[in-house]
């Protein structure tokens, strides 16, 4: 979420229908600067091919037609695809700040649809080996230098005050759009292509075409230097050195999250949870891949699939309408004790049972905690910590974020059955959020009792501190 999104998100209650005209005017406003919409289609057309190029990956991995892929594998395949993003991250802003975002943006973008043609070579062929998995963390890490590029480019096309509209318009949007690259090609897939490997492959070769469709619409749109960095505010030195510095950056930030106690407990507590949710994650895969389709249907998996991940959209969707509100008024170390809670009991209540209708029951839920309590962690990382430091403990929490749910993967692929039907994992899973839970409510809500401080009212005292300056 971007920073200060959840102090939007929710109205001052004083005053909600001038809050509501506001927004709507920050959201004309933003959509009106022609530079904004050119740089909003740049990312919307790439990431549409994201979800055609990652959805072609998973399906080669995860239902190929010739072989069933190992739980190890798809544990495997997992980190390729999430540990680039975290691993490069903190180290991404020694290059934008140096080289010409468009030129990020533009040859990101051409590079990946250049390493996708062999990948497709490699689907067709069948041949999972050291270079599929190689092209598939090249491309998935250029995404990063792409998305980070963007990022960095918004300011240059939005006036400062709409950032926090511009910021969420174009994070919601991106998604949007990956989630339709993904459901167009499950669509394709069951109706004019085929669940062959020769059909992921030839989902696969569209990615090209919305990379260089990308890559294009900004190479016309924006000058070298329009979106910066500005000559005078472009880095010097040289890359190795300021590695270092970002290191040593890190070192620091971890130090000052430590010594804000109530968002690093927030922190460790949705650590503890990504990575049960890794755990629950493959073993909903198995069992829509074998468990629930015994006679080896692949379209009858994918297309349960499909419905885990509309549970999955839903519950991110209510979260984001849910947690503001309720936040205002319990506080957030009560929602993120509530949701663990609530998780818990929903794993063993209806995932035991291992029927299709209840694990999608499930999925919703599920969803709507682990959103709901990313929600409230980025929040109290907004509200505890030095400005100073802000961009480096939302590096380390999302590092921490996508490692713990890989550590996760890696968890239930040693531990599952090959079809992933385990009574035994799920109650221990049910049981180690319940722990979670008794855990963050005992030092969570200690810590916010005796600081008398939490993320409740925050945004009324925010938009009384905006008014005051206004």
């Amino acid at each position: 979420m971007p920073r200060g999104t959840y102090a939007r998100m929710v109205p001052a209650a004083a005053s909600p229908a001038l809050d509501t005209t506001t927004t709507a005017r920050d959201l004309r406003a933003v959509l009106a600067a022609r530079g904004f919409r050119r740089l909003i289609g740049v990312r919307l057309i790439s990431q549409v091919a994201d979800g055609w190029f990652q959805a072609a990956l998973a399906g080669s991995v995860l239902f190929n037609p010739e072989k069933r892929t190992s739980p190890m594998q798809i544990a495997i395949g997992f980190a390729v695809l999430l540990l680039p993003y975290s691993l490069i991250g903190p180290y991404v802003g020694v290059f934008l700040d140096r080289w010409s975002r468009r030129s990020i943006i533009v040859v990101a973008n051409l590079l990946r649809a250049l390493l996708v043609l062999p990948t497709i070579a490699l689907i067709w062929f069948g041949l999972e080996n050291a270079l599929f998995v190689a092209l598939a963390f090249l491309i998935i890490g250029l995404n990063r230098f792409f998305l980070a590029g963007l990022s960095a480019a918004i300011p240059h096309v939005v006036a400062d005050r709409r950032l926090v509209t511009a910021n969420a318009l174009s994070g919601t949007l991106g998604s949007i759009c990956f989630s339709l690259g993904l459901g167009s090609a499950v669509i394709l897939v069951k109706t004019a292509l085929s669940v062959t490997l020769h059909g992921y492959a030839l989902l696969a070769a569209l990615a090209p075409i919305g990379y260089v469709a990308s890559a294009l619409l900004a190479r016309w749109s924006f000058r070298p230097a329009e979106l910066g960095p500005d000559v005078r505010e472009r880095r010097s030195g040289t890359i190795g050195a300021a590695m270092v510095e970002v290191a040593r950056g890190m070192v620091a930030g971890v130090r000052h999250l430590s010594d804000r106690r109530g968002a690093a407990y927030a922190v460790l507590a949705q650590s503890a949870f990504r990575t049960l949710y890794g755990v629950l994650a493959l073993a909903v895969l198995l069992l829509y891949r074998q468990y629930f389709h015994h006679d080896k249907d692949l379209s009858g998996s994918i297309g349960g699939l499909g419905m885990v991940f509309v549970a999955g959209g839903a519950g991110v969707l209510i979260a984001a309408f849910l947690t503001p509100p309720v936040t205002r008024r319990i506080g957030g170390w009560r929602w993120i004790t509530w949701m663990l809670a609530g998780t818990a009991v929903v794993v063993v209540v209806f995932g035991l049972p291992f029927n299709p209708t209840l694990l999608v029951v499930a999925v919703l839920f599920v969803n709507i905690a682990t959103q709901s309590i990313k929600i409230v962690v980025d929040t109290a990382l907004q509200h505890e910590c030095a400005d100073a430091y802000r961009g480096r403990v939302f590096s380390i929490n999302d590092t921490a974020f996508n490692v713990c749910f890989v550590v996760g993967l890696f968890i239930a692929a040693l531990s599952l059955p090959a079809d992933g039907h385990s009574p035994a994992t799920l109650v221990l899973v049910g049981l180690g959020y319940a722990l979670v839970t008794v855990w963050y409510a005992a030092a969570g809500g200690r810590w916010a009792r005796r600081v008398g401080d939490d993320i409740a009212g925050l945004p009324l005292r925010r938009a009384g501190i905006e008014r005051a300056s206004s």
